[in-house]
């Protein structure tokens, strides 16, 4: 499964290291993934998703129900 909110959509980016010499490497910038398991009460089950920090705040704001609305029509597993 790839590191990508399922909210947001946000997933890993590239960068570079910068030594103090300015030598660049490269480098993965990795998402604040968490599992979150939720109570959905439209569905009348829980839900667990795979979420970033940002993603859960998404949910706080918007509520659950509205949040799985948009992944059931976007077709994906909740």
């Amino acid at each position: 499964m790839s590191a990508t909110c399922q909210v947001t959509g946000r997933s890993v980016g590239f960068g570079h290291h910068v030594s103090h010499s300015h030598r660049r490497t490269k480098r993965r910038f990795e998402v604040n993934l968490q599992r979150k398991r939720y109570w959905v009460p439209s569905l009348g089950r829980h839900a667990t998703l795979r979420l970033s920090a940002r993603g859960i705040k998404v949910v706080d704001a918007r509520g659950i129900d509205a949040v799985v609305a948009d992944l059931l029509a976007r077709g994906e597993r909740v």
